[in-house]
């Protein structure tokens, strides 16, 4: 059976009841220019909701990353028997971002590992190039370009404990997830000068208006920023965390990072995530 895209429905049904995000994540490190210190660049997000009491913004800091397309939708198809994509946009990409029936997650986890441990692979992407480059064009406005930095893979990650996402195509739904992780080394140094100023131009107050002013302006009330942090600090932080405290989000320096940054540290235990 060969899946056809527009075929392919959108949303929950009775059956298809669990959402699974198969993603990158990048640990996305480089040396300051001014001293050497090795610093953490992470994505810093702000987005506006409304909520019983109005609208408010919330900003939080996360590696750079994002869904993966799938290349061969009559494999995952075939094999799940059935999927819906999560949003017209998912569709439209074709993110792997789906929903499936429950029983046959123990089967699409397995095969998820199997085909991110290749190199182009045909079936899933498996590469960061793509959303690093995506990223950082919406953060700093640049066109980020193959010879400024190197990748490699480093592991990859599956969360099998059913979380509600937070994504706001498919915001409160059930959803497990499966990450490929990265390490890429920015080795532009007129690169490296530009993260750390935009770092430090954009506040926490300069990233909520910004939002708030996409909202006006018609938009989806997003931000998006860069944010660079010492990353060996960053590192103690989470080393002297017992693990279990390594599963939520983290206040370093008024930064509320994200869960996922505890994914990305260097042979840190975190109990949420299982390294495959």
């Amino acid at each position: 059976m060969t899946a056809n895209l527009d075929r392919i429905g959108i949303g929950s049904t009775i059956e298809l009841t669990l959402r699974v995000s198969v993603a990158t994540l990048t640990r996305v490190l480089f040396n300051n220019p001014n001293d050497d210190e090795p610093m953490l660049a992470l994505e810093r997000r702000a987005t506006l909701r409304e909520t019983e009491h109005g609208r408010v913004v919330r900003v939080k800091s996360q590696p750079f990353g994002g869904g993966l397309h799938i290349l061969d939708l009559g494999a995952v198809h075939d094999l799940v028997g059935g999927f819906h994509f999560d949003s017209e946009r998912s569709r439209a990409e074709q993110d792997f971002r789906i929903f499936i029936r429950p029983s046959a997650w123990s089967s699409l986890r397995e095969f998820c590992v199997q085909h991110l441990s290749r190199n182009d692979d045909l079936v899933l992407e498996t590469s960061p190039t793509r959303e690093l480059a995506e990223e950082f064009a919406e953060t700093l406005s640049i066109e980020l370009r193959a010879e400024q930095y190197i990748y490699n893979p480093v592991r990859t990650m599956v969360e099998n404990r059913v979380v509600t996402t937070e994504n706001i195509y498919a915001r409160g739904t059930p959803t497990v997830r499966v990450y490929r992780l990265y390490e890429a080394f920015i080795t532009d140094e007129f690169l490296t000068q530009v993260m750390m100023k935009r770092s430090d131009e954009l506040s926490y107050q300069g990233l909520t208006e910004l939002a708030i002013a996409d909202a006006q302006s018609g938009g989806r009330g997003k931000a998006n920023a860069i944010l660079t942090l010492p990353w060996e600090r960053v590192q103690d932080i989470y080393r002297a965390m017992p693990p279990a405290a390594r599963n939520v989000p983290v206040i370093f320096d008024e930064n509320r990072l994200d869960s996922t940054v505890a994914a990305i540290l260097h042979d840190i235990a975190v109990p949420r995530y299982q390294s495959v």
